[in-house]
């Protein structure tokens, strides 16, 4: 049971550690952190989003999401639908900058998948993530009760 643990607990860390650091390797040029990386991304794969939506898309919470939307809109790289209305329920859309970036991050998300999947069958990815998200909900259900 030990190592059952150690092993899990470890495994998840280190490719949350590692997706992490591929975020922020991959978009230093840009000035982009690993959360303006999710946002432009899930922005980009649905066209429009509002702050409530990409914070569920991006399990972060509502103040993290809200400091990366004022970096996002103050370099330009989304703007929201209406200034007047609050932004948690606003559509948010991406500037042609932003649809640039979301076009590049989209293209490396695809690719790093493609290498990482390397060696497993089709069937194997698709166990792989019934597992994952078997274990997700009920530690969700755990922790949630």
């Amino acid at each position: 049971m030990e190592n059952r643990f150690k092993n899990f607990t470890i495994l998840i860390n280190k490719i949350g550690k590692n997706v992490r650091k591929l975020k922020t390797e991959e978009m230093r040029e840009y000035g982009l952190k690993g959360i303006h990386v999710s946002c432009i991304y899930y922005l980009y794969v649905e066209n429009s989003l509002t702050s409530k939506e990409l914070t569920d898309s991006c399990v972060e919470d509502k103040a993290a999401i809200s400091r990366a939307l004022d970096y996002l809109e103050k370099n330009q790289f989304i703007i929201c639908e209406e200034n007047d209305k609050k932004r948690y329920k606003n559509k948010i859309y991406l500037t042609d900058k932003g649809k640039e970036i979301g076009k590049i991050i989209s293209k490396k998300i695809d690719n790093i998948l493609e290498e990482v999947s390397e060696g497993l069958t089709e069937e194997n990815r698709k166990q792989l993530y019934q597992s994952l998200s078997i274990i997700s909900n009920k530690l969700n259900d755990m922790t949630n009760k």
